[in-house]
């Protein structure tokens, strides 16, 4: 029996199915070990010794390491089968460790998509492990854990903010730096100048053949005053211009996309990208409809590449068959998987669409014209230039007809692609065209906007931020820890996101910054593809990093307790609100020369009166933590209920009724109402 593991229990049943008897497919559950906690600063690295990582299994997977290691006993050979990333890489090697397994009775197996085809042939390239994707991603992990535990220790000593971190942090610059600028924006006033004719309208470009600046009202109705309603036709040009599609998507524009498109967010879009690789259940099949989704890389494999050729040649016309599109860029061999693309191209949105969610339609049917459309033909257009004289003023008029669909015969849904279609200037009798009237419009100059999800992704990008991997996640961050508030579906940052800001400025800016974070994200590069060592990377780091730290914490002053407005009746000094292991609470300012802690009076909020006795029901909370009702007379009185209580019987047995959710029932019988 061969055992083979994957990180997913959703993916595990749907790979099954492909290997047959022979093969049991098991799921990890994802990571299987983390850091500890042990160690200076509770990192869980030992700095002296190399760096040294000290793993421990983390909470609630020891069960499912046992299980692994019962069923590596049982079986005669074992594929770790995790994502084909350096995520993934690392998990393998996690298992191999805490799993026992050893050289003889293991290999690696990596697939770009979840298909019976792409499943049997990654056994016949199985490798070992790559350690140098290994050490990169170890790195990551060390490097992300000191600076985030070490800084948010920080934060939490010196300022309201609860964590800091490589990527969020350099995130959270740019959206205060965006809204530094807004403020600091002074608005110019401007004016344009338009004829309106029957057909079109024209704009005033030029003055003596140099391009012209309106600044007031004054120079606008200077101009108006000195212009005609009778144009010249000085010039009607055309030009031939082809419009080319978009490359397949990568983690980051299929985020953006699905942003401003679809108006998802980032952790929704990866949460449905997720379940359309993993596989869903089909008529006559469970397969993964989409390629991994974590990647950077726009490569499409050949195979794909020849089967979408041919499915456009027989439903469009050879005339549709387009090229590959090619990265400006180098990709990074170690991580050029696919683009994220269909794994099959026919297997057609609109055919797949019963066996979906509606929000898993629209992803999937975005990700699949994008990946077609990358392979037709560039649109064709025709340009329409024209020039109107009036005096020594130019006016232009600008038009646009698509003589060829090519692509956006698909992809016309997702681009603003109408033609915008002018009279036909050629054929005028005469050169003279007279305009209804000639208007004048004001307007302000305007600051960059602040950053949507989709503008900073790519910004991030852009800038060599962050991996495909991290994206989401840093946009959760944002809004969980309270950073940012979203305003008109974009970032504003919060009186706490500023003052993180402005005190990891104050002393890590020579670390905190776009330069440095993508010259870390490099050289993660250069130690996956073995180029560069890893001690080097950490030993530079922490060398810089850490001195740093010792002197913030003298540098920065210690944020001031909030006062209560309550002075302490054992000492007179006043009452301050403080926060502890299990939340806030209120004690004395003259800590610890004064111990004094204000008892808080529970307020018990009555439900309805206890049906059993004289007593009431209130909210409660288990030894866990799970909230239920009980009667306030416990232990006398021992009425509970897990579900809300209503001040209704059940018209069947006369028993207490119970609201979960949106439905009433009755807590003894199998009474619900209607």
């Amino acid at each position: 029996m061969n055992l083979v593991i994957v990180e997913s229990p959703a993916k595990s049943k749907t790979i099954e199915k492909y290997l047959g008897s022979d093969y049991k497919v098991l799921s990890s559950k994802g990571h299987i070990r983390n850091l500890s906690t042990k160690g200076r600063y509770a990192l869980g690295v030992d700095v002296d010794a190399g760096f040294k990582p000290d793993y421990v299994v983390i909470k609630g997977k020891s069960k499912v390491v046992s299980e692994l290691k019962k069923e590596v006993k049982k079986s005669d050979f074992v594929y770790l089968a995790t994502d084909p990333d350096r995520e993934g890489e690392a998990i393998s090697w996690h298992l191999y460790v805490s799993l026992g397994l050893n050289d003889k009775n293991y290999k690696r197996i990596v697939f770009n998509e979840i298909t019976k085809d792409a499943v049997i042939h990654s056994f016949e390239n199985a490798r070992m492990i790559d350690n140098n994707l290994v050490n990169s991603q170890e790195t990551r992990l060390i490097l992300d854990k000191i600076i985030g535990f070490r800084l948010s220790q920080l934060m939490q000593a010196k300022t309201d903010g609860k964590s800091a971190g490589r990527v969020q942090s350099v995130a959270l610059k740019l959206i205060v730096d965006r809204e530094e600028e807004i403020n600091a924006f002074i608005k110019e006033e401007y004016y344009t100048i338009n004829a309106v004719f029957k057909d079109f309208n024209a704009s005033l470009v030029k003055y003596k053949n140099k391009d012209i600046e309106i600044k007031s009202e004054i120079e606008a109705n200077e101009i108006l005053s000195k212009l005609s309603n009778s144009f010249n036709i000085s010039d009607v040009s055309k030009t031939n211009k082809n419009k080319k599609s978009n490359p397949p998507f990568i983690t980051s524009t299929l985020q953006r996309e699905a942003s401003s498109k679809l108006g998802f967010s980032s952790k929704k879009t990866m949460s449905i990208a997720q379940k359309l690789y993993e596989g869903i259940a089909l008529k006559n099949e469970t397969v993964g409809l989409i390629t991994y989704m974590r990647t950077d890389s726009i490569r499409l494999a050949d195979e794909f590449i020849k089967s979408t050729y041919s499915f456009i040649k027989g439903k469009y016309g050879d005339e549709y068959v387009g090229y590959v599109k090619k990265s400006s860029k180098t990709e990074n061999v170690q991580d050029a998987h696919e683009a994220i693309r269909p794994t099959s191209i026919n297997r057609t949105p609109e055919e797949v669409k019963p066996y979906l969610s509606n929000d898993e339609y629209k992803l999937y049917k975005m990700i699949y014209y994008r990946a077609l459309a990358s392979l037709m033909k560039d649109a064709a257009c025709i340009n329409t230039t024209v020039l109107l004289e009036n005096g020594d003023y130019l006016f232009k008029v600008t038009g646009q007809v698509i003589s060829f669909d090519g692509y956006l015969k698909v992809y016309s849904e997702y681009e603003n692609t109408k033609d915008e279609i002018l009279p036909p200037f050629e054929e005028y009798n005469s050169k003279i065209i007279v305009a209804n009237s000639i208007d004048k419009e004001q307007h302000f100059t305007k600051p960059k906007p602040r950053y949507s999800e989709a503008t900073l992704i790519k910004e991030m990008e852009e800038l060599g931020i962050g991996r495909p991997s991290t994206y989401a996640t840093t946009m959760e961050t944002l809004k969980t820890r309270n950073y940012v508030e979203i305003i008109d579906k974009k970032f504003k940052p919060t009186e706490i996101g500023i003052e993180i800001t402005k005190k990891l400025q104050e002393c890590f800016s020579h670390i905190i910054n776009v330069e440095y974070t993508a010259s870390m994200e490099s050289d993660l590069d250069k130690i996956a593809e073995g180029s560069l060592d890893r001690l080097k990377v950490l030993t530079d780091f922490y060398e810089s990093f850490e001195p740093a730290v010792k002197e913030a914490y003298k540098l920065l002053p210690k944020k001031e307790a909030v006062k209560t407005g309550e002075d302490c009746p054992e000492c007179g000094n006043p009452l301050v609100i403080r926060k502890g292991k299990y939340g806030s609470f209120t004690a004395c300012s003259n800590y610890p020369a004064c111990k004094y802690i204000k008892q808080e009076e529970k307020q018990e909020i009555k439900i309805i009166k206890c049906p059993n006795c004289d007593g009431s029901i209130i909210e409660k909370k288990s030894k866990k933590g799970k909230i239920f009702y009980g009667c306030n007379n416990y232990p006398t009185c021992k009425t509970a209920f897990w579900d809300m209580p209503l001040d209704k019987k059940c018209p069947n047995c006369n028993s207490q009724l119970t609201i979960k959710g949106k439905k009433i029932k009755c807590s003894n019988c199998d009474y619900i109402e209607e």
